[in-house]
């Protein structure tokens, strides 16, 4: 053999290696967009990761997920949007916030867009119908702001002998309005009536609860910004002694007092494994959107004592989750 054919042999075997592997396909994008910082929805991340290895992916393996955090920031969701869709991501994921979504389905018309949520969908405008969502744009909601009547009827009868009831939304909320609104409506059929708390940053928060005052009692509205203060709001309760009901056993964990909504770990769960399913040829406009079966009542026991609140033996015994 010529010294140049052996050379053009071995350069061959080596290049062809390096060639494969530079024509091997890119994983496809998952974006992944959330107004929060990552650590304070660790566990919710935790959730949707699971639900998308449940469909089959894997990050780094199979799928390659491009977060894009808002930082409490929520004025930043429109530009990380589009950037996911510059990125030509071939799905975006959205958890626990309406703003999210909709800065999302502002950005594309074709790209899929799924969504975990405690609000209505529809109310909101993200999808025509729960059953035929149509558009780019489908998910799981809890309809956790649907039952904000159960929530408050729940917080009564743990503390009839509160004076004052208040409600505390952030107003730049798209659900705060029909939030509100449903509340005001039972009020009265509870005997009572409701003052409304608004907070769209951690100082204004500080002072609604200056506000609040011993023999109180606080509803808070499902909220991505309000959850995201929560230790913040917990820390306020315990300092003003205040009695608080919430959606999600996170601020119960957290030292709240009561919460009652669907498991919020589930529906993160189950939109991931929607998220599978798009990356595996299904529309977005053929899976309706899926809605939470069961609400848990969650009850914090310490904090209860610590109040010098007695907790209704059958509350006790309804509730899914007991703190001590």
């Amino acid at each position: 053999m010529k010294r140049r054919d052996f050379i053009t042999l071995v350069g061959g075997a080596v290049a062809w290696p390096i060639a494969a592997r530079a024509q091997q396909p890119a994983l496809p994008v998952v974006g992944f967009l959330n107004p929060e910082f990552r650590q304070q929805i660790a566990k919710r991340l935790e959730a949707f990761l699971k639900g998308l290895e449940e469909a089959g992916f894997v990050d780094g393996q199979n799928v390659t997920i491009s977060y894009r955090w808002a930082e409490g920031q929520n004025d930043k969701l429109p530009a990380l949007a589009a950037d996911l869709v510059h990125q030509k991501a071939a799905v975006i994921a959205t958890l626990a916030s309406i703003p999210a979504t909709l800065a999302a389905k502002a950005a594309t018309s074709t790209i899929p867009i799924v969504f975990a949520t405690g609000g209505d969908p529809v109310a909101v405008g993200l999808v025509a119908s729960l059953n035929r969502p149509g558009g780019n744009v489908t998910g799981v909601t809890s309809l956790n702001i649907n039952i904000a009547t159960k929530r408050l009827e729940l917080l009564h009868q743990l503390v009839p002998q509160a004076t004052r009831y208040f409600v505390l939304i952030n107003p730049g909320s798209p659900v705060s309005g029909s939030f509100v609104k449903d509340v005001e409506a039972a009020a009265p059929k509870l005997g009572l009536h409701v003052d409304i708390l608004r907070a769209g940053n951690a100082s204004e928060i500080d002072t609604a609860f200056t506000a609040l005052q011993r023999g109180n009692a606080l509803l808070s509205s499902p909220d991505s910004f309000l959850y995201s203060r929560r230790d913040q709001i917990i820390a306020l309760s315990a300092r003003y002694a205040v009695p608080t009901a919430f959606d999600t056993l996170d601020y119960v964990e957290a030292g709240g007092l009561l919460s009652y909504g669907a498991n919020f770990l589930d529906v993160v769960q189950r939109a991931g494994r929607y998220v599978g399913r798009i990356l595996k040829g299904e529309k977005p406009a053929d899976l309706p959107v899926e809605q939470s079966e069961k609400f848990e009542l969650a009850i914090n026991l310490k904090t209860a004592k610590a109040l010098g609140i007695a907790v209704p033996p059958n509350l006790l015994a309804l509730a899914d989750s007991v703190i001590e």
